[in-house]
């Protein structure tokens, strides 16, 4: 890419009941810093990036698997020992579904719901 990127990703914020929650669940699972932490809104840190979580009433969770095939988004975190992290991560506050569609893979869910991948890390080169 030989043109001035049009901007820069720092942050991605999502939806969730309890922000808080989230907050201290990505934090310990990303190694994360809590920046910021109250009823409407939290915040972790890490390096140049940011991961928001804003308090909607009512929130209801994304389906997993997803009746439709879709699903809002989900995170690809590498991990060296799959099994290890996963029971790390259910440790922490994540639900591990039965529904596992793959084997170099395991779909957790976060605190909130949202969907997200722990992989092997060797797959990424």
């Amino acid at each position: 890419m030989s043109e001035k990127p049009v901007a820069a990703l720092k942050m991605v914020t999502l939806d969730c009941a309890n922000p808080a929650e989230s907050a201290e669940f990505w934090s310990a699972l990303l190694g994360w810093t809590v920046a910021h932490a109250e009823q409407e809104y939290a915040m972790v840190t890490g390096g140049d990036t940011a991961l928001g979580f804003g308090r909607v009433e009512d929130y209801v969770s994304p389906a997993w698997p997803n009746p439709h095939g879709s699903k809002q988004f989900h995170f690809d975190l590498a991990v060296d020992d799959l099994d290890d992290a996963a029971r790390r991560a259910v440790d922490l506050g994540a639900v591990l579904p039965d529904d596992q569609p793959g084997e170099t893979w395991r779909v957790l869910l976060d605190p909130a719901g949202h969907p997200f991948c722990l992989t092997k890390a060797q797959n990424w080169g």
